[in-house]
């Protein structure tokens, strides 16, 4: 498919892309629905009168609102709608909007000229712990070889509950916490500054559809009724902090000062082509959690860390999505088959993904190895166990179709500052 709008080879945003974000400007602070298209916003409140479809024609306030909660909630034929037509509007070949001059003007925005903001209203934030490699990795650190997973997590996916009130858009700084520390071999915790600081690097995704009734689970046949989107997840954490509060309920404020999202959510009508095989599970899973159908993604994920006065991105790692062991699917049915309510705006991350060789790890607590070794940032001589103050870690995520072309998420990035005083 061509467009009229100028697509950079190697850009993020191709026709076949089309995500929606939420932005405002310096000259219009209202916080606008819009879809990244090349190096373009296309501002849906501008043209709600192009979309005559039968899902949007009675919905076009949905357009207009400051978040995607509303297009969230809607069913997925609405989805489908939306993403068809807006995908109509920017072909080269479609008169509607390329023709007519004063809406262009109005309907387009730079993306340079842009702020981006939280794309939704998040209303419950979870966390699942959904990698095979990593979840052995930190097994092994804590507990040994031969206890490495704990025995239900081949049975379920485990997750715990985070904090929506601190998920923050890709460009938003995250201040390195205090809390209680225990030494090894200390009696007594102390309270501190927080030394050991670690990215995890995350995919998340979207909660849409209506929601489920108090007590009615989602089936798996279900489930992509209710997956909206994608976005690239840092899930900041405290090792410090974490190591001494999480037994016996999990993580606590280890977790809950900071979580970086990238700001535009990737549909997964965008990112269907790009689905592959899941991941083999032995033993079978129960059958509430049973689908056969593709539903992971060969989807690259890079980590680099920019250190405070320099210019340039430096790599840390690189792995692929398609190393999660349980699926988007069967993260949402396990979370709701209890009754529990999912709601539109909803964010469930995936839990760090890493793949099976070290350059493949998603933290620096395995690519230190707890500490106990150095890792490089990308060429340089530059070394970090775990992040340092000033250091901004972002992430990216694409896929790369056989033609070369890119269906990426942009930039997960967020700088940690020094500990409040």
């Amino acid at each position: 498919m061509a467009s009229y709008i100028e697509i950079p080879s190697g850009c993020d945003f191709p026709l076949a892309n089309c995500p929606y974000g939420v932005f405002s400007t310096k000259n219009n602070s209202r916080k606008r629905i819009g879809v990244a298209i090349g190096q373009q916003i296309l501002d849906l409140s501008e043209i709600t009168h192009l979309f005559t479809g039968p899902q949007l024609a009675p919905n076009h306030d949905a357009l207009k609102k400051e978040t995607l909660n509303a297009i969230m909630g809607m069913p997925r034929a609405a989805w489908l709608e939306l993403r068809g037509r807006v995908q109509q509007l920017l072909q080269a070949d479609c008169p509607d909007l390329r023709d007519d001059e004063d809406l262009r003007k109005r309907a387009f925005v730079r993306q340079s000229d842009a702020v981006m903001h939280l794309p939704a209203e998040i209303g419950d934030y979870t966390d699942f712990y959904s990698s095979i490699y990593h979840a052995t990795n930190v097994g092994i650190m804590f507990r040994g070889k031969d206890n490495a997973l704990q025995p239900n997590w081949k049975w379920l996916p485990v997750g715990y509950h985070g904090r929506a009130s601190t998920v923050f858009p890709s460009g938003q700084p995250v201040r390195r916490p205090q809390g209680q520390l225990m030494a090894d071999g200390a009696e007594a915790p102390t309270w501190g500054i927080s030394r050991l600081i670690d990215f995890e690097l995350e995919m998340a995704f979207f909660v849409g559809g209506k929601p489920n009734a108090s007590g009615e689970p989602i089936t798996i046949e279900k489930a992509e009724d209710h997956i909206f989107g994608m976005v690239v997840m840092n899930d900041w954490s405290a090792r410090d902090i974490q190591k001494w509060e999480y037994v016996p309920l999990g993580p606590f404020l280890g977790k809950s000062f900071g979580t970086t999202i990238s700001c535009w959510v990737v549909s997964m009508e965008a990112l269907r082509p790009h689905f592959v095989e899941n991941m083999a599970q032995d033993p079978a899973p129960l059958p509430y959690l049973k689908h056969s159908d593709p539903y992971t993604l060969n989807l690259n994920l890079e980590v680099s860390i920019r250190p405070e006065g320099d210019s340039r991105d430096h790599l840390v790692c690189k792995t692929n999505f398609r190393h999660l062991y349980w699926t988007l699917k069967q993260q949402l049915v396990h979370h709701a088959s209890n009754g529990c309510i999912m709601r539109p705006g909803d964010l469930l991350g995936s839990g760090t993904v890493s793949g099976p060789t070290e350059g493949e790890y998603g933290s620096m607590l395995e690519l230190s190895w707890k500490g106990t070794r150095t890792v490089k940032l990308g060429e340089t001589e530059t070394t970090r166990k775990f992040i340092q103050d000033g250091d901004e870690v972002n992430m990216i995520g694409y896929c790369i179709a056989a033609d070369g072309s890119r269906i990426g998420f942009g930039d997960c990035r967020s700088k940690l500052l020094p500990a409040h005083q």
